[in-house]
């Protein structure tokens, strides 16, 4: 028996009194012991790779979770930083031959850490701003975006970065990564319905994100394009919210349930029955099929919560599974293509993506390492850039052992997105990089 399992059995024995952490949104027991300490995850954990250190790979923040749980190791600043170091990319969840559910493992701590660890006021306030405001109210994400498309576009962004003061902020990698902000945003078209063309196969709901309302609005037209010409009638049902991923990642569980009610009551409130609950972001579609999960004790919401998540489908599964209708124009190019975390290793999604390009004409030049994080991860890449920047530059190595061969690098999701673009433009690495929503629908 593993030394793991067997601090699990004496923390079980000791019972809650001894805990550092609170009965609520607290890692059980089952979670702890279905590890069998193996260590198989470690070379595909990320932070482990570049740091190699115990303590920041899979196994060995599970140890620290339970020492904690176990009353052996206090809930300090040591801990909360191995902690936070966690892409939450799921890699050893793949990787794990004992089925492990790491991920809620340290969702779980990163609740308890929210409930009795105090970050620094400055940090406190920019999380209460981005997640109770920014996030959780499309009137507020629709203020800073207005203001932030200001800053990009008066002159603003091109005074600060040739002034140096982003640099002297320690902002200048971050600010790189931040998005192009729309002219016209898609918050506009939220309670809209498109209909299908052709012969009607199917009525979806697409849920539409929260950042890519005002940053990749063309990508969420680009979605209902894919769906229209694939015989499917659109709703963007009107009362719909952010999904609540990046709350749930970051520890705040009661609010990503608030935000998972809201969602099931828009859904429900649409006054119609869906084949599907349509999401382009792998992070968000991972979330939005762990509302089951996320709401098991509500007795008002479980049952609705269960049924939601088993209609959520990634845009890629579901029109390869409903039968891929061909455009009109096809791709004929060599393309590799970059697997988000929450694609492959969360819904284990792999094939979908390949087979809907390989019809299209693409010729599949595989990447090294595929599946591995590219360190983007959500908030990730602002709150860890350092450790980020060096996981995506393990990544552009990757890329750039077939950059020369390749027309377009193509990826699932919107982090993975601007992440990989902002490397690649600061190797100086001239290959696009998008969304496989937008290459297929330009095809029509």
């Amino acid at each position: 028996m593993s030394g793991l399992v067997k601090i699990a059995e004496q923390a079980e024995q000791a019972g809650a009194a001894v805990s550092n952490f609170s009965a609520h949104d607290k890692p059980t027991w089952e979670m702890y012991s279905t590890c069998i300490h193996c260590g198989l995850c470690l070379n595909h954990c990320p932070t482990y790779r570049v740091l190699g250190t115990e303590m920041d790979s899979p196994r060995g923040r599970i140890y620290q979770v339970l020492q904690v749980d176990s009353g052996r190791m206090a809930l300090d600043d040591s801990f909360v930083t191995h902690i936070d170091r966690c892409l939450g990319c799921l890699a050893c969840e793949t990787a794990c031959p004992s089925g492990v559910h790491y991920g809620q493992i340290v969702e779980r701590a990163r609740a308890q850490i929210e409930t009795a660890h105090k970050r620094s006021a400055p940090s406190r306030l920019v999380r209460w701003f981005f997640f109770d405001k920014v996030l959780r109210d499309f009137h507020w994400l629709s203020r800073v975006a207005r203001l932030l498309r200001l800053y990009q576009r008066s002159g603003l962004q091109w005074m600060a970065r040739r002034s140096g003061i982003l640099h002297l902020l320690g902002l200048a990698r971050r600010e790189r990564l931040m998005p192009a902000i729309d002219t016209e945003f898609f918050l506009n078209e939220i309670g809209t319905m498109s209909p299908a063309e052709g012969t009607r196969r199917a009525t979806v709901a697409f849920h539409t994100g929260c950042i890519a309302n005002v940053a990749f609005s063309d990508l969420n037209r680009a979605t209902v394009k894919l769906l229209n010409h694939n015989g499917v009638d659109v709703f963007i049902v009107q009362l719909q919210r952010c999904c609540g991923a990046l709350h749930a990642h970051s520890g705040l569980r009661e609010e990503a349930r608030l935000l998972a009610r809201r969602n099931i009551r828009a859904m429900e409130e649409a006054g119609r029955e869906f084949d599907a609950v349509i999401t382009n972001s792998a992070g968000c579609g991972s979330h939005m099929k762990d509302y089951a999960d996320l709401l098991h004790d509500d007795a008002e919401y479980a049952e609705a919560a269960r049924k939601f998540a088993s209609l959520t489908r990634d845009v890629t599964e579901f029109v390869d599974s409903l039968g891929f209708r061909q455009p009109r124009f096809r791709l004929e190019s060599k393309v590799a293509y970059q697997d988000p975390c929450h694609l492959a290793h969360a819904q284990k999604i792999r094939s979908a993506p390949r087979s809907l390009l390989k019809r299209v004409g693409a010729e599949l030049v595989e990447l090294p390492h595929p599946d591995q994080c590219c360190g983007s991860a959500g908030s990730y890449n602002v709150t860890e850039n350092k450790l980020s920047m060096q996981i995506l530059d393990r990544k552009l190595d990757d890329v750039s052992t077939v950059a020369s061969d390749i027309k377009l690098l193509i990826t699932a999701n919107t982090g993975c997105q601007l992440q990989l673009h902002a490397g690649m433009a600061g190797r100086g690495m001239n290959v696009p990089v998008r969304h496989i929503v937008e290459v297929l629908a330009d095809l029509y």
